[in-house]
């Protein structure tokens, strides 16, 4: 029946009809891709006078594999995932060891983080968060009952959790680590968690949040440069009041794309962690809030996915609600460090921002996304489904 509704609707006139995917969310993450990539060519011209467009090369061969990528990762049945959430998750666990090891992690910045593979920089963080969401949903279908009823069922993914934050901590990288815990706590709280121990849990864990921040000086002097980044503008407020600055000059509309100042002489990671202040300099309040708004859609449909999902697989419905959190508390934090909301921490915009390992994965969460929500329309439930539809 559906191949005469296909035929008919070819002889109408109409071509070949679309396969039901979820075209909002496509299109969203095509605008954050498209825009992003005009943005990091407008930061990064500048950097290296001798190789204008070492950047831009580099970030459209890193593109390139995310949307293949996700072109792949569509290809792949859910259960595929579902089979294999324990065994990446542990996989992603022994990369964050190996990037410790004398002589294999490279270190920038005073950090170390990726592990050289040729040309490529493996960072194993990035690939962390996938693999996290995907070990969680897992955990949640098969343990759900002792979820929602025993304290030791939420207590025992708690303990990997933890080993995986100690070896982000030692790298060091907090951001990924304060992300890492808050998209686990989530998906813990939409498995069933009770209340009092979800409460109790976020207790602990921002006390221990607040406590590395106590006894490590560096952290602590980004949370008083972040109350007040006019009393040390030259040293520990500088990278939060040029930001501000960039937002200043941008006003409504932006003063043009590439006629930014602040990318050229004072921004300093305009193309990775401070690209949104690019894009509120040179585009406005206007380009600013047009991101936002797409990081919404796809939030929204991330979870609209997640809902749909429920009645044919609990696994999909968890790993479709796991990157909703994560993308937009990831977006949340960076948006909120560039506009000065929150203290400054080491972040990409998520499907924007300079950096290889990001953007690749942020375009496999997309790819899964779609997959989930084909599953979901070609299952007998949801069969016929608009895409327009909320």
């Amino acid at each position: 029946m559906r191949a005469a509704a296909r035929n008919q609707a070819t002889v109408a006139g109409a071509g070949p009809a679309l396969p039901p995917l979820d075209y909002l969310l496509i299109l969203a993450a095509l605008a954050l891709l498209g825009l992003g990539l005009v943005m990091v060519a407008s930061a990064s011209l500048h950097r290296i006078p001798d190789a204008p467009f070492h950047y831009i090369v580099r970030h459209l061969v890193a593109l390139g594999l995310g949307l293949g990528g996700a072109v792949a990762v569509a290809l792949l049945p859910m259960s595929f995932w579902e089979r294999s959430g324990t065994t990446l998750y542990f996989i992603g666990l022994l990369l964050l060891g190996l990037v410790l090891l004398p002589g294999v992690g490279r270190e920038a910045n005073g950090a170390v983080r990726w592990i050289p593979l040729g040309p490529f920089n493996l960072q194993s963080s990035e690939f962390m968060k996938l693999f996290l969401v995907v070990y969680m949903a897992g955990y949640l279908v098969r343990r759900q009952q002792e979820v929602a009823t025993s304290v030791w069922g939420f207590i025992k993914p708690m303990i990997l959790l933890i080993l995986a934050a100690v070896l982000l901590l030692l790298q060091p990288d907090f951001g990924t680590t304060a992300v890492l815990m808050a998209t686990a706590m989530g998906m813990l709280f939409l498995g069933g968690v009770p209340l009092w121990q979800f409460g109790v849990l976020l207790a602990l864990a921002v006390s221990a949040l607040a406590g590395l921040v106590l006894v490590s000086p560096y952290r602590l002097q980004r949370i008083t440069a972040f109350l007040d980044p006019w009393a040390d503008v030259q040293n520990s407020g500088y990278q939060l009041a040029q930001a501000l600055i960039a937002f200043g000059r941008g006003e409504w509309f932006g003063v043009g794309l590439g006629a930014g100042i602040q990318k050229q002489f004072y921004l300093p990671e305009a193309h990775t962690d401070f690209l949104m202040a690019v894009i509120g300099e040179e585009l406005g309040l206007l380009g600013t809030v047009t991101v936002i708004l797409l990081f919404g859609v796809i939030v929204w449909r991330a979870f609209r996915i997640g809902a749909g999902a429920e009645s044919r697989s609990r696994f999909a419905a968890y790993v479709a609600q796991g990157f909703g959190l994560w993308i937009g508390l990831q977006a949340f934090i960076n948006i909120g460090v560039n506009v000065g909301l929150l203290p400054t921490k080491g972040l990409t915009l998520p499907l924007m921002s300079y950096g290889g390992n990001s953007l690749i994965v942020a375009c496999l969460v997309i790819g899964i996304l779609v997959r989930i929500d084909y599953e979901t329309r070609r299952s007998p439930a949801g069969e016929g489904k608009s895409w327009v539809r909320a």
